[in-house]
């Protein structure tokens, strides 16, 4: 697993980006088994995302509703069910779920998010975690995958089989890539989306405000109309830009005005965007490169065709759409996952499936591929069969279902909302509160978590996408009486799913108070 790579920065989605050929790698593991073109995450942030895929639970059940979230050892159930199989289990790179990796029989992970450069790594050991730190010299991306290659060469038994969970630090800002590749993509131009200058009939009030008044305050941007948060901030060391975030509290409601899109604010926005994903892209590149050492390794042990491979991100990532940075939002190219699979003994090479799926589906999967079943406990299904069937079984889900909870967090400002995805379309739900009732005076949170606008109270508005008319996301048509039946269907889905998977909002009612009010509008 990569963080933060988005499907838009691989060949096998064809994307604008394919041409550039990112990832040749990864695109020939893909053309080897089977590549998921609907695959989902539950909540496009690192830790909710990554405490989904151990423990195959949606963010309640889990108790992860946001990145203080914490995974204890007995909630780790994906190593634990492994071992149970009678797998040696691993984890190399990213945790991020902050207590200590315990249910894993090997661990050398990275304290939180981590470096990129001479990363330092938490081990068992003497003392108690997460005390035991040991240093390292060079690009994480490479570092991890001499790790990985160390335990599988020096460390695994052999007579046992193994399950091991690589996760790279990279592709996460603030993109910071090995030295050998900073020529790569140099004098190549990187083609843009169009909604980078034009918006279009994207969003809602709960995105943009009365007459756009509010993006200069949501949404972290590639351009300058953020004026908390953009781009330009994280990606030029250096300067006078760099990390000089502002808060949303400091901007007077005079400077809540339209952004205006200048010929001369063009010429800016694409000259960043050109940095922004050229340092992203060869972040990209150190990966690809690395998986192709851990598969060459493999080859070369002739462990390659009994091995069961698997590629994913955290969750995606937004690439400059809409004029945005980071991930978070229910938008495709944040919400969809990259996901493919490969092993020749049951996966034919060169599938493809369009079936739904989301990240809690990944643990009872993995299980039932290794030879047990799926926990009771476990929400996510089993796709086993489409891997080897290739077909879609006539009962399998017909939607997911997504929630984020971290309201206008971290000057990225995104509100928070929870809808419905089908094939065909998504409905969003912008309720525009923070999951602790912050008019409460006697309610408590984290005060000190950083750049953080928890006590806004975003407008409320729901949004609709017809995903086939409008892959791209450009036309708002909640409004639009033709699809009046399909939405009241979607909201009748969303009241089952929401109550299935113990998503309700029966414990904030704050929220749910709002929901009331504003279900029918």
């Amino acid at each position: 697993m990569a963080d933060d790579h988005t499907s838009q920065a691989f060949g096998i989605y064809g994307s604008r980006l394919a041409s550039l050929n990112p990832t040749p790698t990864l695109d020939k593991l893909a053309n080897q088994g089977m590549i998921f073109d609907n695959c989902f995450v539950n909540n496009a942030i690192c830790v909710p995302s990554r405490a989904a895929i151990i423990t195959g639970q949606r963010a309640q059940t889990s108790g992860v509703i946001d990145l203080e979230g914490i995974l204890p050892p007995e909630k780790q159930y994906l190593p634990k069910e492994m071992k149970k199989l009678g797998y040696q289990t691993a984890i190399v790179g990213k945790w991020h779920l902050h207590e200590e990796p315990a249910a894993f029989d090997y661990y050398k992970v990275l304290p939180s998010q981590g470096k990129y450069f001479d990363p330092d790594f938490r081990i068992r050991g003497d003392q108690p975690w997460p005390q035991n730190v040991v240093k390292t010299n060079g690009h994480s991306s490479d570092v991890i995958t001499d790790i990985t290659l160390d335990w599988l060469k020096n460390k695994r038994d052999p007579n046992t089989p193994f399950f091991l969970m690589h996760h790279f630090k990279a592709p996460h800002d603030d993109f910071e890539n090995a030295p050998r590749y900073d020529e790569y993509l140099k004098d190549t131009f990187i083609p843009e989306p169009a909604s980078l200058y034009d918006n279009g009939n994207n969003g809602s009030i709960a995105t943009r405000g009365k007459n756009d008044s509010l993006t200069r305050i949501i949404a972290s941007s590639v351009s300058h109309r953020n004026v908390v948060r953009n781009q330009a901030m994280n990606i030029y060391p250096g300067t006078d830009v760099y990390k000089k975030y502002k808060t949303a509290q400091e901007i007077p409601v005079s400077e809540h005005q339209k952004f205006e899109n200048t010929a001369e604010e063009k010429e800016y926005t694409s000259s960043v965007y050109q940095d922004y994903l050229k340092k992203y892209l060869r972040c990209v590149k150190g990966v690809d490169d690395n998986v192709k050492r851990l598969l060459d390794y493999l080859e070369s042990e002739g462990l390659l065709e009994n091995t069961i491979i698997v590629y994913t991100g955290d969750q995606g990532f937004m690439l400059g759409e809409h004029d945005y940075i980071d991930k978070r939002w229910m938008y495709e190219e944040s919400l969809r996952m990259p996901f493919f699979i490969r092993y020749p003994k049951s996966i034919k090479e060169g599938s493809r499936t369009n079936a739904i799926i989301n990240n809690t589906d990944f643990a009872p999967t993995l299980i039932e591929m290794a030879g047990g079943d799926r926990p009771g406990y476990m929400q996510g299904k089993s796709f086993k069969t489409i891997l080897e069937t290739g077909k879609e079984p006539e009962d399998w889900q017909k939607a997911t279902y997504y929630r984020y909870w971290m309201h206008m967090a971290h000057r990225h400002a995104n509100p928070a909302h929870f809808g419905i995805r089908t094939k065909a379309y998504k409905l969003i739900f912008y309720y525009g509160k923070y999951w602790v009732d912050t008019d409460d005076p006697k309610a408590e949170w984290n005060k000190e978590s950083w750049g953080n606008d928890f006590t806004r109270h975003t407008p409320v508005a729901w949004e609709f996408y017809d995903l086939k008319k409008d892959p791209k996301e450009m036309n708002n048509v909640y409004k639009d009486p033709q699809y009046d039946s399909v939405i009241a269907d979607l909201k009748e889905q969303l009241i089952r799913m929401r109550k299935e998977l113990n998503e309700t909002d029966v414990n904030y009612p704050h929220i749910q108070k709002v929901i009331d009010k504003h279900w029918d509008d």
